[in-house]
C-alpha cells in the first residue's frame, strides 16, 4: 500500500523545513534532496512504517552524496584550473559557492560547528526535526542508546560553549 496524498502533506508541512535543515547542515542545498525524498516517499511500496524517519535517512544519504559528488567536482574542476594557470600563466580560480545556515545567531552557528558531524545531525535531527532517539538511531544506522548518550554530550558541549547552565 502507497502512502496517500494527504499523509504526505502532512508530512511535508511538519517536516520539510527541518529536513533541509539537515541536508544544509551536511553541506547540500537542501530543497532538491528534500523534494526527492519526499518522490521516492510517494512511490515506495510497501509505505514505511515509519515515514518521518525514512524521510531523514533517505534526505542524510542524498545530501551525503551530493557533498561527495561536489567533493569530486571541485578537485577535477581544480586540476583542470591549476593547469590553465601553469599552461597559460593565468592566475584565476572560481570558489565554489559557500552555503550558509543562518539560526537565531552567530554563536549558535559556531557552537553547533564545533559538535562533530553526527553530532550536529543528532541535535538537529531530535530538535528541529521532531524525531525520537528511536527514529535517529533508525535514521543513523546505530543503537537507540549511543543516540541518546551523543545527544547529551552534545547539550553539555553546547552548554560550554553557549554558557548556559543545566536546567535544574
Amino acid at each position: 500500500m502507497m502512502i496517500s496524498a494527504h499523509e504526505l502533506s502532512r508530512i511535508w508541512q511538519a517536516k520539510s523545513a527541518a529536513l533541509a535543515l539537515l541536508a544544509r547542515s551536511i553541506g547540500d542545498d537542501g530543497e532538491d534532496s528534500v523534494q526527492e525524498a519526499f518522490l521516492k516517499l510517494a512511490i515506495e511500496q510497501p509505505k514505511p512504517s515509519d515515514p518521518v524517519a525514512w524521510l531523514f535517512r533517505v534526505v542524510r544519504n542524498q545530501a551525503l552524496s551530493q557533498r561527495r559528488s561536489q567533493k569530486r567536482r571541485l578537485e577535477r574542476e581544480t586540476k583542470v584550473v591549476l593547469a590553465r594557470e601553469v599552461e597559460l600563466g593565468d592566475s584565476w580560480f572560481i570558489r565554489p559557492r559557500e552555503i550558509e545556515n543562518q539560526l537565531d545567531s552567530q554563536v549558535a552557528i559556531a557552537a553547533l560547528g564545533e559538535l562533530s558531524e553526527q553530532q550536529r545531525e543528532i541535535v538537529i535531527l531530535h530538535l528541529w526535526g521532531g524525531l525520537t532517539f528511536r527514529q535517529i538511531a533508525e535514521v543513523l544506522q546505530v543503537p537507540a542508546a549511543t543516540v541518546h548518550r551523543r545527544y547529551q554530550e552534545s547539550l553539555v558541549t553546547l552548554r560550554v560553549r553557549l554558557r548556559v547552565e543545566a536546567p535544574r
